[in-house]
């Protein structure tokens, strides 16, 4: 949620970036609403001060023996008059918290402009694309051959896009979420949880998944105020929620895994055949919560977490800057980490990597009590997926394919898997 204060007084830099994300927000009637609302206090202050004053000099009148019936007949008008410009007052406000939390959060200025993805820009690259002297198998093909993915029978459990994983394949997902917690965990210095996958409106809200941008894509449980979790992002930001820390307890970094539930976009094809694009996939997510003046740098460390686990798996991958309309609603400033995926001939996104500065920190109302003494701040929030773990299983299978179909096991995952390779027995 941007900031009242800002909407207020700074509504013309607000416009202009919002505008660099494609945006033509509602300022105008923000305004306008919120001059109504500002008038209708006062109106309101005023008449309770009168109702005040006047019930006194009842109060008074009536211990003289005075008639008092006039001003008792009057203050009961003006009672009246209170709580119908509440009522009104209470609908101003509803209109201004629905445009409110309709804004999308304002870019950094370094944020690059443009409209789609064609606009990013790559920021730094990771070893060459692998390259086969044999005719590459795409994943799925691989995993089928193999008898580790099964996309038929999962589809038969659920619907398309749910994937069936067997034997080595099970425990390829069950090795990636070991080797992801425990890199970030004691490498990198995170705390890990478990939370609920289930989450309520209000956690939804405030990490911005209940946008009118997002909302289609959430699965919702038909009798309950309950969501399946979209992302860990989700559970794990709202653990803080209307809550006041302490600076001494900022940095806060956390980590956790959970299955994924998503109503994933994308027509027939790659995305929907393989392991890219699934209703159900899992995640180990990275969450931070800081202080305001470190999340640039926060950002930064955030983004090498990630990248690192690529590193140690031996698989090429791309990092890049989303431009202004590519960002996630959120968000002030995104990288996307790109796995090359050698069915596609290019590099997929496997990780986002972002900050919200104090946008989901409003909406969630998380504060801090500045050790100077100073009146509460909002802390700053980040999160990144550390890593996509259906993702970077795809990816595995196919940089790693041999020609004779077999799949070579990753050195870092070779503790985990057991084996060396991956092979039809």
């Amino acid at each position: 949620m941007l900031d009242i204060k800002r909407l207020r007084n700074e509504p013309d830099e607000i416009m202009k970036a919002l505008q660099r994300r494609g945006i033509d927000a509602p300022l105008d009637e923000f305004a306008e609403l919120d001059r109504k609302r500002r008038k209708i206090i006062v109106e309101v202050e005023d008449k309770k001060a009168l109702r005040n004053q006047v019930s006194d000099e009842i109060a008074s009148s009536k211990k003289t023996g005075g008639d008092a019936s006039e001003k008792i007949a009057a203050m009961k008008k003006v009672g009246e008059e209170i709580k119908a410009l509440d009522i009104v007052l209470r609908d101003i406000e509803t209109q201004l918290d629905d445009i409110v939390l309709d804004l999308p959060n304002t870019p950094l200025p370094e944020v690059p402009e443009g409209a789609d993805e064609s606009a990013n820009v790559t920021i730094r690259t990771w070893s060459e694309p692998t390259k086969f002297d044999f005719e590459a198998k795409a994943h799925w093909d691989l995993g089928a051959d193999l008898g580790i993915i099964d996309q038929e029978r999962g589809a038969k459990v659920a619907e398309s896009r749910f994937t069936l994983l067997r034997g080595m394949g099970a425990r390829l997902e069950r090795s990636l979420i070991n080797f992801f917690l425990n890199l970030h965990t004691e490498e990198h210095g995170y705390t890990e949880l478990f939370p609920p996958i289930l989450v309520n409106s209000d956690s939804m809200r405030g990490t911005g998944q209940l946008s009118k941008f997002a909302q289609a894509e959430m699965y919702k449980l038909r009798d309950d105020d309950l969501y399946l979790n979209p992302t860990a992002e989700v559970p794990v930001t709202n653990i803080y929620r209307d809550e006041m820390l302490t600076e001494a307890e900022l940095p806060i970094h956390v980590t956790a895994y959970l299955p994924s539930f998503r109503r994933e976009a994308g027509a027939a094809g790659r995305d929907t055949r393989g392991l890219i694009r699934q209703h159900q996939f899992n995640k180990v997510e990275l969450v931070k919560f800081v202080l305001p003046e470190t999340s640039s740098d926060e950002l930064e460390k955030l983004t090498a977490d990630a990248e690192e686990i690529l590193k140690r798996l031996e698989l090429p991958y791309r990092t890049v800057a989303l431009c202004t309309g590519d960002m996630g609603f959120a968000s002030a400033k995104t990288y996307d980490i790109e796995v090359w995926l050698p069915s596609y001939n290019d590099y997929k996104e496997i990780s986002s990597c972002s900050t919200y500065m104090d946008f989901q920190a409003r909406r969630l109302n998380i504060r801090y009590r500045p050790a100077d003494g100073g009146k509460p701040r909002f802390v700053h929030t980040l999160n990144g997926s550390g890593l996509a773990v259906g993702r970077t299983f795809a990816a595995i299978i196919e940089n790693y394919q041999n020609e004779d179909g077999s799949i070579t096991v990753p050195e870092a995952l070779r503790h985990y898997m057991g084996v060396d390779e991956i092979r039809n027995i």
